[in-house]
């Protein structure tokens, strides 16, 4: 049963943000996605996209990726924290995608798990925004959001994937995580979240206690 009040949640976050990406590396093949995804990992947006763009304008795809130095990959995604470690994933998922997979990115929850460092979170990225299948990235900004407005009570974001599939309606299942995202980064902050600003406070549990108070 579709929770009206999760329903008007996505409806005013979309008519304030707008439901196209706003990522540099959202916007590109599923490949790229990818990698981006992983250059995202505990890195700032504008960060990973910076590092994306030096990467994959260099070396756009798996074939060209598997075969370049881990030591200039390093230091094409400088930007990115950790690229050091990174790099040698992007190396390795690459090399596996091109050997294996004849140089196309698997398109199943399954085979993208399968790569090196890619986790749920990451495989339903590159679904979502590289192949336009209906997937529900949970990420950090996804899991706090929809427990601080009160919408799902959970623990860990593979508990808010579950909890989330069964409230949130079939139109609003691929723009689930870019809203979140967007509103996480603009209002709804880890720390000190601009309530006075949001576009969503009377629906959320948490910014009516803060006015109460």
């Amino acid at each position: 049963m579709t929770d009206n009040r999760t329903e008007r949640v996505l409806e005013v976050l979309a008519a304030t943000y707008g439901s196209k990406p706003w990522n540099w590396h959202t916007r590109q093949t599923p490949f790229q996605v990818l990698i981006g995804t992983v250059l995202s990992q505990r890195t700032r947006d504008e960060k990973t996209d910076e590092a994306a763009k030096a990467l994959l304008s260099r070396y756009p795809s798996a074939e060209m990726l598997a075969t370049a130095e881990v030591g200039e990959i390093a230091k094409l995604i400088r930007p990115a924290n950790y690229y050091n470690t990174k790099a040698l994933r992007i190396k390795e998922i690459s090399k596996i995608i091109q050997e294996e997979h004849s140089g196309n990115t698997p398109d199943t929850m399954l085979e993208l798990m399968r790569l090196p460092g890619v986790g749920r979170k990451t495989a339903a990225c590159v679904l979502l925004y590289g192949f336009k299948k209906q997937a529900l990235p949970v990420d950090t900004h996804v899991h706090r959001i929809s427990n601080r407005i009160g919408l799902i009570n959970t623990r860990t974001p593979e508990e808010s994937e579950e909890e989330l599939w069964k409230m949130i309606p079939q139109k609003y299942i691929m723009l689930c995580n870019e809203l979140m995202v967007k509103h996480g980064q603009n209002i709804c902050k880890p720390i000190r979240p601009i309530c006075q600003e949001c576009p969503i406070i009377q629906l959320c549990e948490y910014g009516l206690d803060r006015q109460r108070a």
